[in-house]
């Protein structure tokens, strides 16, 4: 059932929500104070391209400086980003086959709020 719920998710939505992460990957890579928004981005990004059978977990070693890096990009795209999902997975949730496509969308909003000192993993 994962499966066919990524492969759905990819067909709708995952492919153009990993595009969106990508490019602002790049766009963070390219200045270098930036590039750890840009290496969360591109974990983002692969995360929205498959996220059924996946959760995120914070990390136990992450220190004071992702929780800075967090604040900074809260204020600068987390913020905005999860806009963007609630609203996406609000709008998926309108119909009946949309729902879990929908929840997914839910499922990633914590990530998009602060994705520095967190790890997407398996679920078993």
């Amino acid at each position: 059932m994962r499966f066919i719920l990524n492969i759905v998710w990819l067909l709708l939505c995952g492919f153009w929500m990993a595009v969106g992460y990508c490019v602002a990957g790049v766009v963070c890579c390219i200045l270098i104070v930036t590039i750890p928004f840009g290496l969360a981005s591109f974990r983002i990004a692969n995360y929205a391209l498959w996220p059924f059978g996946r959760t995120v977990v914070d990390r136990r070693d992450a220190g004071a400086a992702s929780l800075l890096g967090n604040v900074i990009w809260f204020i600068f795209a987390g913020l905005w980003l999860s806009i963007g999902h609630v609203i996406t997975g609000c709008l998926l949730c309108i119909t009946i086959i949309g729902i879990p496509l929908g929840v997914a969308n839910f499922k990633m909003i914590p990530i998009s709020l602060m994705p520095l000192g967190r790890e997407i993993v398996p679920i078993p």
